[in-house]
């Protein structure tokens, strides 16, 4: 198997994961890790969080969504192919939706910054 091919499938498998396009992903990878993301963003300043949570979510997807269409047209294609603008745009216009959800759940206090956690940072209530 070409080397090229085997690449893109382990780049397809990363950006799987790191897309949004299972139903199990955002709950188990992208939301923690932005989740993560955000709280490490509040620790410099709490009224961050959300802020921090949408970049680091919005990071997630978009590295998913390139990796993802990288890797595929990889392993299908028979020449190397180029990633376009084109591609870019798309997989940043499908981010952009997935991450209007996010905000919203943390809008409408679904996902909230544990007060207890940021105490002993100094940035509890």
């Amino acid at each position: 198997m070409e080397p090229r091919r085997v690449k893109g499938g382990l780049f397809a498998f990363i950006g799987f994961v790191l897309s949004p396009l299972s139903w199990w992903n955002d709950l188990v990878v992208n939301l923690p890790l932005a989740y993560g993301f955000g709280l490490l963003v509040a620790l410099v300043a709490r009224e961050w969080f959300l802020p921090g949570v949408v970049a680091g979510y919005w990071l997630t997807n978009i590295v998913g969504f390139v990796l993802l269409h990288k890797g595929a047209l990889d392993v299908v294609s028979d020449e190397p192919v180029p990633y376009s603008k084109h591609a870019l745009a798309k997989d940043l216009a499908l981010s952009v939706g997935y991450t209007l959800v996010v905000v919203a759940l943390i809008w409408y206090g679904v996902l909230t910054v544990p007060d207890g956690l940021l105490s002993a940072a100094g940035n509890g209530p």
